[in-house]
């Protein structure tokens, strides 16, 4: 009974050893619980995609209300509004911001001013600026007048516009009224303002029917020099 009593307990001993490390090995139920998902903001928290939409209407009612400021400053004459529309870096902005300071130009001192100012802050020519370099010197066109209106032209980046910038002055040098040109100085200014360009205006459809006035004129222009040194 001894030994029957004694092999019993060392039975109930050895089971309890064993379930006590059972237990032990078996995960807490709280780390069987998954991690919230990033994007649970609780009951209640507000819904991201809502918050992300009123940011950016938040964000275009400020651009909007900037770009009304600064046309506003520019009807007023204020030359900062254009290096600060500028720098916003919206290309159809800075535009608009120009033209307003085109047509509030009413004479020759007005443009040249106007002129002055971007070329020294080295800011962007649109057509508009060029157009209107070009119209004052239809007006009284010399030789300091052709040279404004072809590189004014060139800046504006606009292919076709350069190309009847050339071909004007061209017609008004067969008819004389470009004096103290000459035509190997015409054929430099045509063709060194062209490189001003950029490369894909260049390359472009209106690009191509450039090159091939300035081929043309290059010919006329040759064929004269050698008639006045002969």
């Amino acid at each position: 009974m001894v030994s029957l009593f004694i092999t019993t307990l060392a039975i109930l001993f050895v089971l309890g050893i064993g379930l006590y490390f059972w237990q032990k090995s078996t995960p807490d139920n709280s780390e069987r619980v998954l991690p919230p998902n990033a994007d649970f903001n609780g009951l209640f928290g507000g819904d991201s995609s809502s918050n992300n939409q009123e940011q950016t209407q938040m964000e275009i009612a400020e651009r909007q209300q900037e770009a009304t400021s600064l046309i506003d400053r520019a009807r007023n004459g204020d030359r900062a509004a254009l290096s600060e529309a500028h720098k916003v870096g919206d290309t159809d902005l800075y535009d608009r911001v120009l033209n307003e300071f085109v047509q509030g130009v009413t004479s020759d001192p007005d443009l040249l001013s106007l002129m002055s100012f971007v070329s020294q802050n080295e800011l962007p020519v649109n057509s508009g600026v060029a157009k209107a370099v070009i119209a004052s010197w239809q007006k009284l066109p010399n030789r300091s007048g052709t040279i404004k209106a072809l590189h004014f032209a060139a800046l504006s980046n606009n292919a076709d516009l350069f190309r009847e910038t050339v071909e004007q002055a061209l017609q008004l040098w067969r008819e004389g009224k470009l004096t103290g040109i000459s035509a190997i100085e015409m054929r430099a200014l045509f063709e060194g303002e062209f490189w001003i360009l950029s490369s894909h205006s260049r390359r472009s459809g209106a690009g191509f029917i450039l090159k091939r006035t300035l081929a043309n004129a290059r010919r006329e222009l040759e064929a004269a020099a050698s008639e006045a040194q002969a």
